[in-house]
């Protein structure tokens, strides 16, 4: 077990101690779980009303916090407790599984599949051919990566994923368990005689590096030409990415939210959960998408918009403002 003194934690996260403490901390934990011998986090001033009944040792806080430790209780005074705290649970991380051996014996690995130097492949996999993956790469068990893909250097392919045909993955990329990179897109068109007709998709997925990338989530491949996930983005578990889609860099996508086909995100877009994109919608840089939402047009450039249909913020502040005085007044 990792154990550090509040000075050893201080040292990676460069704070300023306030109190003291001989505990020696055993654990990262939240303010209202936390253990005697546990460390915790206040990241905003709403829950320093939470620190006095809590029993954690030590909290990494914001340097406004406007409450003293106690007895034998400390702080970490630091810029952002949010990011310190990441630092500490780094710190504290249990290691990763491991490969007994670096190709398992009953992994499937094409002849002609070109492996990098370092790279882990687990039991079950399978590589098809002419894939290419890079140096240091981690792939759990039962990943399948089907011709003709690429994967950068260091990124890691958690169990369950698949990566179908001619679809590149980036460096320092994880995809989660279940997630599918390059299925079909969602296309068809009625037909008199043949009903609904399926539309090939012969496009594939592009994934930039520093992409995560949530389990069962799924990035359609293009009709034509490529789905973009451009450098950094964050994409959360059960999110739908539509084919022809293109996210700009560090995009965030919270977790049951979906973009239907051929929607462009600019660089920076916030995406809250379960809110849905219209298809052929441009959202323009740094743009923030409220959680539920549902967009049926362009946004420009850094608005936050909510409802659905989704209106500018403080639009929608208003109509739900209206709304509950239209319900109390009907109720007299």
């Amino acid at each position: 077990m990792k154990t550090y003194t509040i000075q050893e934690i201080n040292q990676v996260i460069k704070g300023e101690i306030v109190g003291n403490t001989t505990t020696i901390i055993t654990a990262p934990e939240q303010l209202e779980a936390a253990k005697d011998t546990e460390i915790s986090f206040i990241g905003n001033k709403k829950y320093e009303k939470f620190w006095s009944d809590s029993k954690a040792c030590v909290a990494v806080v914001n340097q406004d916090i406007s409450i003293e430790p106690g007895e034998n209780r400390a702080f970490i005074k630091v810029s952002n407790a949010d990011l310190a705290m990441s630092q500490v649970l780094e710190m504290f991380a249990p290691p990763m599984p491991v490969f007994s051996v670096a190709i398992h014996p009953t992994a499937v690995v094409d002849a002609s599949a070109k492996i990098g130097t370092g790279t882990k492949i687990g039991a079950g996999a399978y590589i098809g051919p002419n894939v290419i993956i890079g140096e240091n790469v981690l792939i759990y068990p039962n990943v399948t990566v089907l011709d003709e893909c690429t994967i950068g250097n260091q990124t890691t392919i958690w169990s369950g994923t698949v990566i179908r045909e001619r679809c590149h993955i980036g460096s320092h990329c994880i995809i989660h368990p279940n997630a599918t990179i390059g299925a079909d897109g969602f296309g068809f068109r009625p037909d008199p005689e043949r009903g609904l007709v399926k539309i090939p998709q012969i496009g594939n997925v592009i994934i930039g590096n520093g992409v995560e990338i949530g389990a069962n989530s799924c990035v359609d491949r293009g009709k034509f030409s490529s789905t973009i996930l451009g450098d950094g983005c964050k994409i959360d578990n059960l999110v739908q990415i539509g084919h022809n889609s293109k996210l700009g860099k560090f995009c965030i996508m919270a977790g049951n939210s979906g973009l239907a086909g051929s929607v462009t995100l600019g660089n920076g877009v916030i995406i809250g959960g379960s809110a849905s994109v219209k298809d052929h919608t441009v959202i323009g840089d740094g743009a923030i998408v409220g959680a539920g939402s549902g967009v049926t047009g362009d946004i420009p450039a850094g608005k936050t918009m909510l409802g659905y249909p989704a209106v500018e913020a403080r639009d929608a502040l208003k109509q739900w403002a209206i709304l509950k005085r239209l319900v109390r007044d009907a109720n007299k």
